[in-house]
């Protein structure tokens, strides 16, 4: 798989978790200012990534550029939308976690 598939794959998995997280959390039907400020950060990260050639996800990169606040943000949408992805988008849910182990195993 080229790079910008692979940033293109990433940014769409993370604006879904965000939205579903956004949805269930906030009661929004669109992101709220503070989901969608996560969201253009998470997707301004993967742009940056220097090393999305050689790794699957942010999960899974041993340097984490996101600032300790975004972080910590982000890590709450993952924990909460990560078990719920398998409802909502169970193709890419389970390619997600296929792909992550797959990764995991060749660090």
């Amino acid at each position: 798989m080229d790079t910008r598939t692979k940033r293109q794959r990433e940014k769409e998995i993370v604006t879904l978790m965000i939205t579903l997280y956004c949805r269930k959390q906030h009661g929004s039907t669109t992101l709220c200012p503070d989901c969608s400020a996560l969201d253009a950060y998470a997707r301004l990260r993967s742009d940056k990534c220097p090393f999305m050639e050689t790794k699957t996800f942010c999960s899974n990169c041993k340097v984490h550029c996101y600032q300790p606040e975004m972080r910590e943000k982000i890590r709450a949408v993952m924990r909460f939308s990560a078990p719920r992805m398998l409802f909502y988008h169970p193709i890419m849910a389970i390619r997600h976690l296929i792909e992550t182990k797959k990764e995991q195993r060749h660090l």
